[in-house]
């Protein structure tokens, strides 16, 4: 099983409780997209599994040896206590359609047969579900009861990108496991683990965007945003007065094959105004955020109501360029 990367603290946090007396019997386990929480996720399942077939005989550590039975059926997907509930193909018949806007309740009632009965081969099950936030609200208030009343056994790791928006009933039955953004230094890790075929040039670009997000690099990767992101830095330095490089922003996203790419631009402008905000204080700091404010929701829109790439960029590099007002501290 795939090795994890950052967030250390709280993989020891869990490892410590996974061995301890009393295991909690759901996790919200919470951070940014795309810093690893559902691999985490996997990882811990299998380890409690593992644990349940042959108490106190592992490593003291999250993973589990790849020639564990346990792990060998995990690895094949036939372990009979272990699932997880992920949104499914809109249309199953067409995968490339894309997903489902949320996880539903007919996937939480398909669980319940199981909850029903005691595990199959130990004394412990988990379920994942990934992310809760999608859990329709329906399917959430079907969770509930058995968040409330947890069969013996049954340990929830539920992945959160935005604990905020889930019921309260929720939130308050799970032990919180925060995750957190993972150094440049992890994120080129990552990258160079799962696309060994990437150049230098690219890795340095796709680490600077990611935002601390190895799956947000991954997203990025082959869409060659160097250009991009040196333009988005150049305006935001220099305010681009004579709207150059807005003009070729513009540009860069004509045309349906560039719609993947124009999405990622969509993403790392607002990004970039927050990064460049965290140095900021005074009045440069409320453009700042006013901008990021203003670049999400144009990204929203344009996401939203198919707004035109060209006249999108050119407004987003207009909001970039607020971030060359540094004089203004009062």
């Amino acid at each position: 099983m795939t090795s994890i990367v950052g967030n250390a603290a709280a993989h020891a946090a869990f490892l410590e409780a996974a061995t301890g007396p009393a295991l909690h019997h759901a996790w919200l386990i919470a951070g940014p997209e795309g810093v690893g929480k559902m691999t985490f996720a996997r990882v811990a399942a299998l380890r409690l599994l593992a644990e349940a077939a042959a108490p106190g005989t592992l490593p003291p550590t999250l993973q589990v040896p790849s020639d564990n039975r346990i792990a060998t059926l995990f690895a094949a997907g036939s372990h009979p206590d272990y699932r997880e509930l992920v949104r499914r193909p809109q249309d199953p018949d067409k995968p490339d359609k894309g997903l489902a806007r949320g996880i539903k309740i007919d996937q939480v009632r398909a669980l319940m047969p199981m909850l029903a009965t005691k595990p199959a081969l130990h004394e412990r099950r988990v379920i994942v579900i990934d992310p809760i936030d999608l859990l329709e609200r329906e399917a959430a208030n079907a969770l509930l009861k058995s968040l409330e009343e947890p069969p013996t056994g049954t340990v929830f790791l539920l992945v959160s990108h935005a604990p905020g928006r889930l019921l309260p009933t929720i939130r308050s039955r799970c032990r919180l496991l925060r995750f957190e953004r993972l150094s440049d230094a992890d994120v080129g890790r990552v990258l160079a683990r799962e696309m060994p075929e990437l150049d230098s040039e690219e890795v340095a670009t796709l680490v600077r965007a990611s935002g601390g997000s190895p799956g947000r690099a991954m997203r990025f990767a082959g869409l060659d945003l160097a250009a991009i992101e040196a333009d988005l830095a150049a305006i935001a330095a220099d305010g681009d007065p004579a709207n150059t490089r807005r003009v070729r922003l513009s540009k860069a996203f004509a045309g349906k094959a560039a719609q993947e790419r124009f999405e990622a631009f969509l993403e790392r402008a607002p990004a970039l105004i927050a990064e460049r905000a965290q140095s900021f204080t005074g009045g440069a700091l409320r453009e700042a955020l006013d901008a990021y404010d203003a670049a999400v929701e144009l990204a929203r829109m344009s996401l939203g109501h198919s707004l035109d790439a060209s006249t999108t960029a050119f407004e987003m590099g207009g909001l970039v360029a607020r971030l060359a007002k540094r004089d203004r501290t009062d």
